[in-house]
């Protein structure tokens, strides 16, 4: 592909970051003409006249509105410039500038890269890691595909398919929404590694707050995985690369792909909760079309969910789930057991069955799915093992 020093942006989205965002616009502008520091209402320094003697733009919010707002400003400043990519880098200097023409090299039309942190200097904070591992296993259900580090604010994006995302989030929760939404677009969402530094414990400074934004990140993934569950299209702004006719054309490629999908142990056992918690649930005469419709939406392994939800078929599993139901409605243990004596009153058995599954689903579901993942990890682990000894 070939770029002009015009099409290629850096991005620098900062709030009080004085004593470091000066060295990372620096040594970006080294590897890119063009770079962008938007100002997102800082109080600690005129980042104006910190840049006004450098080739270096800087765009300033006069208020904090959010890292989000600074990087939907910063894509709308550079679209209107003619840009074509644009690589964000956060302005506290975690990241390292040198990483960028490892984005140049990879960039894309049709794909969003993110910088994936392998290389960590210093100690990364536990509830970090945590953190970011919860965080893939959300965008990886809300999107169908397994991404890497979706919490990394090093990436590149494709400027002009970005800005035709119907993004609504301001804050840290931006850089989940627009991974979601470019992968519903048609995008591809990719990794690369890249270097990261943690600084000791109070050397660090940053704007993000714990509770406020995890809740903000939380309701955003909640969101997301509604709209992702709504049987409604979405927007592509890339063509599909295969038809709804290929099963018919290519069945055995078509089931080879399905068998592979989502195959991790993580991928796994998520498709064994979503089973057998549907499995369980009163949904009589339609568990395999929820099943297949969720998994479908979710990108999980349906040939996972469709044969373990099995495992809930009659009698065992509903009687258990009425057994339960009653003891919730009634306050004690139900002692007419026989199915002749159930079935004098189905209409309450039946609201026993809907009470008692609300407990014994995401049990059941989350005992599967130990087990499932388990199993899927010890597979895991011989199969590399074996590969390694070959």
């Amino acid at each position: 592909m070939m770029l002009s020093d015009e099409d290629i942006w850096c991005i620098i989205p900062v709030y009080n970051n004085a004593a470091t965002v000066e060295s990372v616009a620096t040594e970006s502008r080294k590897h890119i003409d063009n770079v962008l520091v938007v100002d997102d209402g800082s109080t600690d320094a005129d980042l104006r006249q910190m840049f006004s003697d450098r080739d270096i733009h800087v765009q300033r919010h006069e208020k904090n509105r959010g890292k989000g707002a600074a990087l939907q400003s910063g894509f709308e400043y550079t679209a209107v410039r003619g840009a074509s990519f644009a690589i964000t880098i956060d302005g506290d200097g975690q990241h390292f500038p040198e990483d960028i023409p490892r984005f140049i090299s990879e960039l894309n039309n049709d794909a969003v890269i993110i910088g994936a942190r392998e290389d960590i200097i210093g100690n990364m904070p536990r509830h970090s890691r945590f953190g970011l591992k919860f965080s893939d296993f959300w965008v990886r259900l809300e999107t169908g595909r397994p991404v890497k580090d979706t919490q990394s604010g090093f990436r590149a994006y494709p400027v002009q398919h970005i800005i035709n995302l119907a993004l609504r989030c301001s804050h840290y929760d931006f850089e989940i929404e627009v991974l979601a939404r470019a992968a519903w677009a048609g995008l591809e969402i990719k990794s690369i590694p890249v270097k990261v530094r943690y600084e000791a414990p109070g050397q660090r400074v940053s704007s993000f707050r714990p509770f406020v934004d995890n809740l903000r990140i939380s309701l955003t993934h909640c969101r997301l995985l509604g709209r992702r569950m709504l049987p409604l299209p979405f927007k592509r702004l890339v063509p599909r690369e295969f038809s709804p006719t290929e099963f018919f054309r290519h069945p055995v490629r078509v089931l080879k792909r399905l068998l592979l999908e989502n195959s991790s142990p993580l991928g796994l056992a998520a498709a064994a909760w979503t089973g057998v918690f549907l499995g369980a649930l009163p949904l009589i005469g339609f568990h395999m079309i929820t099943v297949l419709f969720v998994t479908m939406r979710l990108r999980l392994n349906r040939i996972m969910a469709l044969s373990i939800q099995n495992i809930c078929m009659p009698p065992i599993v509903p009687g258990v789930c009425i057994a339960v139901g009653y003891f919730i409605r009634n306050g004690h243990v139900i002692t007419q057991t026989s199915f002749r004596e159930l079935g004098k009153e189905p209409f309450q058995r039946f609201l026993d069955w809907i009470a008692g599954s609300l407990v014994v689903a995401p049990v059941l579901a989350s005992i599967s799915a130990v087990i499932i993942f388990a199993v899927a990890k010890m597979l895991e682990h011989r199969l590399n093992f074996g590969g390694k000894c070959r």
